[in-house]
């Protein structure tokens, strides 16, 4: 079961990589980013922003996720690092985000964040007809009748 979510998570992801990030320090609010999900890389995504972005200190971090049709929300915690390895920098790199960055991947200003991944919080509602008609009529009777709710281990195994 846990496999099965994981995987459900990594492809709403691909499918839809916008998030909302925030440092655990600090007062300020989240801001959506784009996740760059790696197939391979389940423990962890990066983000490419900028050396004054408010993600840029790096630390423990909160993201926040919402499938595309609603069918998966999460909180996926973990910690920003600054990523120095050319290779990751490149393997991401597209021709949209060369329109963002002035002197392309050699900008000085360009930052590109790892978020290694600890663990998230899943809610799956139950969007099947009876699922929608109970939550509409109010007559769900136990929280497993409103969906699925779980903490998962998102750390890399090996």
């Amino acid at each position: 079961m846990t496999e099965d979510i994981r995987a459900l998570l990594w492809n709403s992801m691909a499918e839809s990589p916008f998030l909302m990030v925030k440092r655990n320090a600090g007062n300020d609010h989240a801001e959506p980013l784009i996740a760059q999900v790696d197939p391979n890389a389940h423990g962890a995504f990066w983000f490419y922003t900028s050396r004054d972005n408010r993600i840029a200190p790096g630390g423990p971090a909160m993201a926040q996720f919402v499938a595309r049709d609603h069918s998966l929300f999460c909180c996926i915690a973990g910690t920003l690092v600054e990523e120095s390895d050319p290779a990751v920098i490149s393997r991401y790199w597209t021709p949209t985000l060369e329109a963002w960055y002035d002197k392309g991947r050699d900008d000085p200003n360009l930052l590109v964040m790892r978020f290694d991944l600890d663990d998230a919080e899943i809610w799956k509602p139950d969007n099947s007809i009876e699922g929608l008609f109970r939550m509409m009529t109010g007559k769900a009777e136990a929280p497993r009748e409103m969906g699925f709710h779980k903490t998962i281990s998102l750390k890399h195994a090996g």
